[in-house]
């Protein structure tokens, strides 16, 4: 993957703000068996996470998956991970085709190849995704100061930032 330390440390800090957001947090995986699981750092961000296999480039295509999602009231993924012009992409136009919104995290999506990626993400705004860096996300879910979490996001924006 293109510059694979940014992209878990930047999935590190997306999982840490949803998760002080109280946002529901899945991790999928591509066949860990043969790709390797994920990051043991990310996954220990979370008390309990919940971790599915798939072996569907979607993970729309993986019964137990789109079940998980399914069950929560969920109306608005947000999305990060690997790999963009695959996984990331058939995920996204059919969260789209069950009637999700998708927001894309930019800075927290990896592909081997970023100029694949750079087209895919074109593609998928024109399919009605949107493609946000995670603070803008973020920053537009608390809307103000004075929301409990906001110190303490401003502190994972510092732990996390890129210099």
């Amino acid at each position: 993957m293109h510059a694979p330390d940014a992209v878990q440390r930047r999935c590190a800090f997306a999982i840490q703000a949803a998760a002080g957001l109280g946002i529901d947090i899945l991790f999928t995986e591509q066949v860990p068996e043969k790709l390797g699981p994920t990051a043991p750092g990310l996954l220990s961000l979370l008390p309990a996470p919940v971790v599915l296999p798939k072996t569907t480039f979607s993970a729309f295509g993986d019964p137990a998956i789109r079940t998980a999602i399914e069950s929560r009231p969920t109306e608005h993924l947000l999305l990060c991970g690997l790999e963009t012009p695959v996984c990331v992409y058939q995920t996204t136009l059919d969260a789209h085709a069950a009637g999700l919104e998708v927001t894309l995290l930019s800075d927290c999506l990896g592909a081997r190849r970023p100029d694949d990626a750079r087209v895919c993400l074109d593609a998928l705004t024109r399919a009605g995704a949107h493609v946000l860096p995670s603070e803008t996300v973020f920053y537009s879910l608390l809307r103000d100061v004075h929301h409990p979490f906001f110190r303490a996001f401003t502190q994972l924006v510092k732990q996390h930032a890129i210099t």
